[in-house]
This record gives C-alpha cells, structure tokens and sequence, in this order.
C-alpha cells in the first residue's frame, strides 16, 4: 500500500472559495433555526431536541466541507457536490423547528441523502488509499444509523426524541474514533492532507456562530421596549460575544498555526479542530438564547435553566478549546481551567440575581478572560 508523505509533496494550501462561504450561509440559517428551537421550547426536552439537530446538522457541513478540502473545492466535480448539499442542506434546515413537533420525514430525508450521497461520492473520487479505504468504512457507519433515523421519523413525537438521539449518539461516536471496524482503523500519520485549508473553514463557521450570536442579540433589542435596560443588557451581551470571539483569535489561533506547520499527522489535527469546534457552536447556541431571554426579561426570575445557559454556554467554549490545546499541541492552559472554574462559581451566583445582573457577572468574567488571554 502505497501512503502519500507530506514532505514527498509540495504545498497543497488553497484559499477558501467563494461557494465555501456560500455555502455556510446555508448553514447560518440552521443555526439561527436550532436558536429559535431552543428559545421556543426552553427545556431538558427542547435541549435535547435541539442538541441531535446539532449534531446531524453540523456532520451534514463538516463531512462535505471535508470532503471539499481532500477533493479541492475549486475543481468541478466538488463544485457540484457543495451545490447539491447545498440545495437538499436548505430543505433540511428550514424543517428544523418542526422536526419535532410535525413530520420527522422532512428533516431526516435530506440529512440521509447528504450523508449517504456525499459518502459515497467521497469514496468514488477520492485518490489517496489510505483515505478510500476510511470512507469505505465511514459508509458502513451511515448505513448501520440510516434505520434509525427512518424508525424515529415512523413514530411519534414523543419515541422520536429516543431514536434520533440514538442515531446521532452513534454517529458522533464514529467521527469522534474515525470510524474504525473490527480489525481495520484510520492511520494517518503522514497522510497528505490541506489541514489548513480546513483550519480556515472551521473558523468561519465559528465566525458565522459568532455573528449569530449578534444576529439574535440584535433582533432582541429591537423587539425590547425598555430603552434604558436594553442599552445595558444589549451592550452586556455584545461585550461577552466580542470576548468569545478575543478568545477564539488571541493566543489559543497562534499556538494551533503554529502546531500545523510542524505536525505530521494534520488529519488528526484537523479531525480535532473539527470535535472542538462542534462543542464550541453549542456553547455559542446556548449564549444566544440566553442573550436573547435577558434582553426580553431583564427583570424577571433567573431560572435553573437560564443560569445553565448564561453560564454553560462560555464553559462549553472554553472546555473545547482548553481541551484541543491538550491534545493536539500538547499545551496545558491553565487560564482555561481557572476560567471555567471562575464561570462555574458565576454560574451558581446567577441564580440568586436578576437576569441583568447575571448577563453582566458572565459578560465581565468572559470579558476578564480575553483580556488576560491577550
């Protein structure tokens, strides 16, 4: 078997394409889509509900934007592939918010088509051995969980929840160990592959989490009408964002660049980047939907659930990035640590304040953070 050695290649980087972006866009409107869903049903179910969306909706952008990055985006054939999920992408998206409460079959027929068409289209063209061979296996993963998500999509709402969290559980568990059967898993080291170009789709999609986070902090101030309160509630909740996305490109982007240009296993870095980067748009979902409820209740009754979501949401952030850093360059941040730590103990006190109060005890604490990360 013969392995592509990435010093035996000369430098492979592209930039991102026009229809990448494009194509994000599509997803941005799924993740405003998951913020309503949440909002719209505040819950242990609505969480969880909005959480198997997550991860079949994230694997349907990360997959093809993988795919795109070992097939490059600019050759035709991959252009078509970003087009078709693209358009089956749209459908599946704007379903979200009923997927649970109507018709599962409008949600779970495109995610299947993309997951199963784009696989096998990645097996069909993909060049390098190592990597037809993991698609080979990552197909049969797919068609292990595809009846799984048609029985969720046969039964009620209510069963509905338990066999689409089974599915996606499953799933997940296959992108998290690459997909291995009996006998046969991924080796990648010094396997060719662009694990910059895919670092910079990754953060564009965090950025496009990012700025929907603003996106739903904006429409909440617009719909306020409490001038005063929602000038400070709405900077709060600006100033706790910008201090996500500080932490996001301060010195944790410095340490992963330059990890990339010395790693000799960039899939696994990649594959990493892509784990974290998941738990990091959840984190950023839950601080939306919080900003969005203080912002439109400032003064009301801080609730278990929105304590959860005003401060789980930025130690999520943080346990993904602090945790990549530990494993891929091997740095222990202990400014990770402490801050989730310090936001765990704000988390607490928020129960007994005020939701303005609790939005500006987070915006402060993650805003301190950033600075000292700096």
């Amino acid at each position: 078997m013969t392995v592509h050695r990435i010093h035996d290649i000369p430098e492979q980087k592209y930039e991102v394409t026009p229809l990448e972006l494009l194509f994000d866009l599509v997803f941005a409107f799924a993740l405003s889509e998951l913020s309503q869903h949440l909002l719209t049903h505040l819950s242990w179910r609505g969480t969880a509900e909005t959480l198997v969306m997550l991860l079949a909706i994230f694997a349907a952008w990360f997959t093809t934007s993988w795919s795109a990055t070992m097939i490059r985006a600019d050759q035709s054939r991959t252009r078509w592939l970003v087009l078709a999920v693209m358009l089956v992408g749209l459908f599946m998206n704007a379903s979200v918010t009923m997927a649970f409460t109507t018709s599962g079959w409008a949600f779970v027929i495109p995610l299947l088509l993309i997951q199963l068409g784009r696989t096998v289209w990645t097996l069909i063209n993909s060049t390098n051995v190592v990597l037809r061979d993991h698609y080979y296996r990552t197909l049969l993963w797919v068609i292990a969980t595809t009846p799984l998500w048609i029985s969720g999509a046969t039964v009620n709402a209510e069963a509905r929840l338990l066999w689409w969290a089974l599915a996606a559980g499953i799933d997940q568990i296959g992108r998290w160990l690459a997909h291995p059967i009996p006998g046969r898993r991924l080796r990648s080291e010094n396997v060719e592959f662009d694990a910059g170009h895919m670092l910079e789709r990754c953060h564009m999609f965090l950025l496009i989490a990012l700025g929907e986070t603003v996106v739903t902090t904006g429409m909440a101030i617009s719909e306020s009408s409490l001038p005063m309160m929602t000038l400070a509630t709405g900077t709060f909740a600006l100033v706790g964002t910008v201090a996500l996305w500080a932490l996001s490109f301060g010195r944790s982007h410095r340490i992963i660049l330059r990890h990339l240009e010395k790693t000799s296993d960039p899939i696994r870095a990649s594959r990493h980047a892509v784990n974290a980067l998941m738990v990091m748009v959840a984190g950023l979902i839950a601080v939306a939907v919080a900003n969005k409820e203080v912002i439109a209740h400032p003064r009301g009754h801080t609730s278990l659930e929105l304590s959860l979501l005003l401060g789980g949401g930025p130690i999520l952030f943080l346990a993904a990035q602090g945790w990549y850093l530990w494993a891929v360059p091997n740095v222990r941040s202990q400014l990770h640590v402490i801050g989730g730590g310090a936001l765990l103990l704000v988390g607490l006190a928020t129960l007994a304040v005020p939701p303005y109060v609790a939005l500006f005890l987070v915006g402060t604490s993650v805003s301190t953070l950033a600075i000292l990360d700096r």
